[in-house]
């Protein structure tokens, strides 16, 4: 099998990281919109924002292995990218539109739709096609990519702090943007993936409803809501929390952002390092406990020491590093990778756009909910659990007879 070439590389890994900054340059902005001076957006209207994302990314995320089955990877690559350039640039235009809080909110939830449906079609195929450029090293090359794709969520609070320092905020959509673009017209030259996905993938739709119906599927599916939602409530609301609970400083807020994401980036690379000597089963039932605790010092810090919070929040990155990355490794013969990023997607959708009615209607404050979070992170390990027994149940129950005999006589 030939090489791949350094250009094919370098788009598939580019695109990773790009898709990481574009996705969290919105969170990363909440300052802005939130700002009376700025958008005026309400705690309702800042969690609403992000309902389309959802939506859109979920139907995206179903949706892409039939288009890429049908137009193929490369097409769909630079669909999803086309979505993103389009977020991007809606995301700019925004600015333009402040004198009308209608109007300036329209162009935000046109912005989110758009990301939506970039994610959604752009992260599985990027999967696919590092795994398909280096078939011989497919975890290692899988990944490198979302260790790109975290340096993107780790990268963009810090960009956007640098911009709303100088005054030019939308300057980070704007890069994000020109790069976008620049990547968009590299990749139409390129030869990525196949015109049509392996045909061993596309027998996974005859076979969903026996996946949908198993008990591991529902389990793998319920863990990635629930990291959905924990992730998201500390990735989305991190800013707000410390600038509202905390009385954090614009620039401590920020960091702590890019803290969270950072752990999350640096233990995914962590423990992929050490599974050798600390199994992936292992982290996966640990970390959840890691999650739980975070969420819970996070709650009881105290407002005169800002600064524990960001390290709070630290933690909580590194509780949810490698957990999405196993949960798709774990799970692939019992979840359709699609299938689980919906899922996710479900989960940030209800903390991205649930959390500000229950501020609003039930008068729940964010310190509340953050406590209150740590028992979604018990649910996790309770989930962890129940997956690492079942599949220590599924692989006894595959034992052939002669083995199966053996052991009795043992």
């Amino acid at each position: 099998m030939r090489a791949p070439s350094w250009r094919q590389v370098g788009a598939v890994y580019t695109a990773g990281l790009l898709q990481g900054l574009a996705l969290v340059t919105f969170p990363a902005a909440s300052g802005v919109f939130t700002d009376p001076h700025a958008y005026g957006l309400s705690n309702s209207e800042y969690g609403v924002m992000f309902a389309p994302q959802t939506v859109l990314a979920v139907t995206a995320a179903l949706l892409g292995s039939r288009f890429a089955r049908r137009w193929g990877e490369k097409r769909v690559l630079l669909l999803g990218l086309a979505a993103d350039l389009g977020s991007m640039a809606l995301l700019v235009f925004s600015r333009f539109a402040l004198g009308s809080h209608a109007a300036a909110f329209a162009c935000l939830l046109g912005a989110t739709a758009l990301m939506g449906i970039g994610f959604g079609l752009t992260i599985p195929v990027v999967n696919a096609l590092a795994a398909s450029l280096f078939p011989r090293q497919v975890d290692v090359a899988v990944l490198a990519l979302n260790a790109l794709l975290g340096l993107g969520t780790v990268l963009a609070p810090v960009f956007v702090a640098l911009f709303v320092g100088l005054g030019v905020w939308w300057g980070l959509p704007l890069t994000v943007g020109v790069l976008l673009a620049a990547l968009i017209v590299w990749s139409l030259s390129l030869p990525l993936g196949g015109d049509k996905v392996d045909n061993r993938n596309a027998g996974q739709t005859g076979s969903q409803t026996h996946l949908a119906l198993s008990r591991r599927f529902w389990l793998f599916a319920a863990f990635a809501l629930c990291y959905g939602i924990v992730e998201t409530l500390n990735g989305n609301w991190a800013i707000l929390y410390m600038k509202g609970v905390l009385r954090a400083p614009a620039g401590l807020a920020a960091l702590t952002l890019t803290l969270f994401w950072a752990a999350a980036t640096a233990g995914r690379v962590l423990f992929a390092s050490i599974d050798r000597w600390l199994p992936g089963l292992t982290t996966f039932r640990l970390l959840p406990w890691v999650i739980a605790l975070a969420f819970v010092a996070t709650a009881l810090v105290p407002a005169s020491v800002a600064g524990l919070g960001a390290v709070a929040f630290a933690l909580a990155g590194l509780g949810c590093s490698a957990l999405l990355p196993l949960t798709i490794s774990l799970g692939r013969r019992d979840a359709p990778p699609g299938h689980l990023i919906a899922c996710y997607q479900v989960g940030y959708g209800l903390a991205a756009f649930g959390i500000a009615p229950l501020r609003d209607r039930a008068g729940l404050g964010l310190r509340g909910l953050f406590g209150g979070a740590a028992a979604i992170a018990l649910a996790l390990a309770a989930l962890s659990a129940s997956i690492v027994g079942s599949g220590g149940r599924e692989a006894r129950g595959r034992r052939g007879p002669t083995e199966a005999n053996r052991a009795r006589v043992r």
